[in-house]
C-alpha cells in the first residue's frame, strides 16, 4: 500500500505563497498549543467527543424540533440535511483529495488530549463542516435558533485546533465546505422565507385590540393546546372555545353567530369547516395552524400565534380565493385542494390504518396497497370524453414548485384552479410522480395540467370518492369544480 502523499505539504522552491501560508499555518497551532486556556480545559475536549458522529447535532436538532413550532421543525431538519451534506462531502471527496497527516501532538498538553485519536486525515475537518452546515441551515429557517447554535458551533470547531487533531486550516476549509453545504440544500430545497407573497389590497376587517370580539374554536385533537395558551396570552380578550372533532361544526356555528371575527385553530380539515361557515355568514376568519398538515395557513403566511395576534391586532387582512364543489345537493367548498380518484382512495385507506399502527405508517400501507390495486379508481366524460383517470387534482389556486420542496401557493386570490389529470395506464407510481414533478400549464402522455376557473366531470360512476380539504364524501353522476374569487376574508400579517 503506498503511503498517504501530503498535498498540503510545503515544497521549497515551487509554490512560495503556498509555502508561507502553511508555515503560518503550522505557528499558529504550536500558539494554540503552548497557550494556557484554563477555562477551555474542562469544556473543549468533551465538546470535541459530544460532535463525533453528529450525535450533539441530532440531539439540538431534536431539541429544535421539540419546540413545536413550523419554523422550529424545518429549523431542525434543514439543519439535519445540511449535516448529511456536509458530512457525505468531507468523507467522500475532501478527505480523500487531500491526504494530510494530523498534526504532531507533541506540543499540545496531555490533558487536551482525546482519549481516541481520530484515524483518518486531517485535511478539511469533518467536525468543523457539520458544525458550520448544522448552525447555518438552522439559521437559514431560524435566525433565532441560529443564534443559539451557533457559539456551540464555533466551540466545536475550535476545539479541534485546541485538542491537537487538525491545524487551523483544516477547520477553516471544513467550515467553509459546510456553509456551502447549507446553500446547496437550500439551493434544491428553498426556505419559505425566499417565497415572496404578492402584495394584496387590504381588506375591510376590524382591528381588534387584545382580541376583543374573536371568538377561536380549537380542535383538540389537533394536539393544539400549547398555541391555544399562546393565543390567550398575545389576545387576552378573545374567546377561545375548546372541543373535541365531533363538536366542531356546532360550536363554529355557535361562535359565528356571537362573533366579529371567527377564529379557528385546528388542521386544514378544521379550517375547511370554519372557511365555510366564515364566508356564508361573511365573517372574517383568522387562522391559526394547529393540526399535522397547515397548507392554507402556511401558505397565507401564518405561521405562529405573533404573526396571527399582530394582524388581528392591527386590522392586517385579505380577501383570497375558495373553491367550489358541486355534485346535484351536495356540495362544499375547499380552500387547498379537491380531488377524485387515487388520492381520496388513499386517504380512506389510511384513515382506516392511522388508528391501529399511526398516520406516517397508514400512510406508506395505504400507498401500497391502493397503488397496486388492479381498477382505475375513477371512471369520468372529461372534455367530452370518457376515459380512466388515476387522478384529478384541482388547487384552489397555482401550486408553484421551488427545487425539491413540495409545491405551495404563492398567490391565494389568482382566480384560477390549478388542475393536475393523471391519465390511467400501467405503472400508476411513475405517472404520479411524473405530474407531481411538473409544473403548471404541462402535458404529457402520462399527464396534463391546466388552469381555468371551472371544470366540469360527467358520467362519473356511483361511489366515486372525492376528496376536500382532506375529508371524504362519494359522489356520483356529474361533478363540478369552480372557483369563487375573493369569497373570504383571512387576517396574514402585511408588510
Amino acid at each position: 500500500m503506498s503511503p498517504d502523499v501530503d498535498l498540503t505539504a510545503p515544497k521549497p522552491g515551487r509554490h512560495a505563497l503556498r509555502d508561507r501560508l502553511l508555515a503560518l499555518d503550522y505557528r499558529l497551532f504550536e500558539f494554540a498549543a503552548v497557550r494556557n486556556w484554563p477555562a477551555a480545559e474542562p469544556v473543549l475536549p468533551r465538546l470535541s467527543r459530544s460532535a463525533n458522529h453528529g450525535l450533539l447535532w441530532f440531539a439540538t436538532a431534536g431539541v429544535i424540533a421539540a419546540s413545536r413550532t413550523p419554523r422550529g421543525r424545518r429549523a431542525a431538519a434543514r439543519g439535519v440535511a445540511s449535516l448529511a451534506l456536509a458530512s457525505a462531502t468531507i468523507n467522500t471527496l475532501g478527505k480523500r483529495s487531500v491526504r494530510r497527516p494530523r498534526p504532531v501532538l507533541d506540543p499540545v498538553p496531555a490533558v487536551r488530549h482525546l482519549k481516541r485519536q481520530p484515524i483518518t486525515t486531517s485535511f478539511p475537518s469533518g467536525h468543523s463542516a457539520s458544525a458550520a452546515a448544522f448552525a447555518t441551515g438552522v439559521a437559514m429557517e431560524s435566525p433565532t435558533w441560529g443564534a443559539v447554535v451557533a457559539p456551540v458551533a464555533f466551540s466545536v470547531a475550535m476545539s479541534r485546533v485546541y485538542t491537537g487533531v487538525h491545524f487551523p486550516s483544516d477547520v477553516l476549509a471544513g467550515a467553509a465546505l459546510g456553509v456551502g453545504a447549507a446553500f446547496a440544500v437550500r439551493g434544491l430545497v428553498p426556505t419559505r422565507d425566499q417565497v415572496t407573497l404578492p402584495p394584496r389590497p387590504r381588506a375591510d376587517a376590524p382591528a381588534l385590540p387584545e382580541g376583543e370580539g374573536l371568538v377561536v374554536v380549537a380542535n383538540t385533537a389537533a394536539g393544539s393546546s400549547d398555541r391555544v395558551r399562546a393565543l390567550r396570552d398575545a389576545l387576552p380578550r378573545a374567546e377561545v372555545v375548546e372541543c373535541v372533532p365531533e363538536d366542531m361544526p356546532d360550536e363554529l356555528e355557535k361562535a359565528a353567530a356571537r362573533a366579529r371575527v371567527l377564529g379557528v385553530c385546528g388542521g386544514d380539515g378544521t379550517v375547511n369547516a370554519a372557511a365555510e361557515i366564515a364566508v356564508r355568514r361573511r365573517l372574517p376568519l383568522a387562522v391559526l395552524p394547529g393540526g399535522t398538515l397547515n397548507h392554507f395557513a402556511h401558505d397565507l403566511g401564518v405561521e405562529d400565534v405573533r404573526a396571527l395576534g399582530r394582524a388581528v391586532q392591527q386590522g392586517d387582512a385579505v380577501r383570497v380565493d375558495v373553491g367550489l364543489f358541486v355534485c346535484g345537493e351536495k356540495q362544499g367548498v375547499f380552500v387547498n385542494t379537491c380531488s377524485l380518484g387515487v388520492y381520496p382512495e388513499l386517504v380512506r385507506e389510511r384513515d382506516r390504518w392511522s388508528h391501529r399502527i399511526g398516520s406516517w405508517p397508514a400512510g406508506v400501507l395505504a400507498a401500497l396497497r391502493v397503488l397496486r390495486a388492479d381498477r382505475h379508481p375513477l371512471e369520468a366524460e372529461l372534455g367530452g370524453r370518457a376515459r380512466p383517470l388515476w387522478l384529478l387534482f384541482a388547487g384552489n389556486g397555482t401550486y408553484h414548485r421551488m427545487g425539491l420542496a413540495p409545491a405551495r401557493r404563492k398567490d391565494l386570490a389568482d382566480g384560477q384552479l390549478d388542475v393536475r389529470v393523471v391519465h390511467g395506464g400501467r405503472r400508476p407510481a411513475l405517472r404520479l410522480l411524473a405530474a407531481a414533478l411538473a409544473g403548471p400549464l404541462t402535458r404529457s402522455p402520462a399527464h396534463a395540467a391546466v388552469q381555468v376557473r371551472r371544470l366540469r366531470l360527467s358520467g362519473v360512476a356511483p361511489g366515486t370518492l372525492l376528496a376536500y380539504d382532506g375529508e371524504v364524501i362519494e359522489v356520483a353522476g356529474e361533478v363540478t369544480l369552480q372557483k369563487v374569487p375573493e369569497a373570504l376574508v383571512v387576517y396574514r400579517p402585511l408588510p
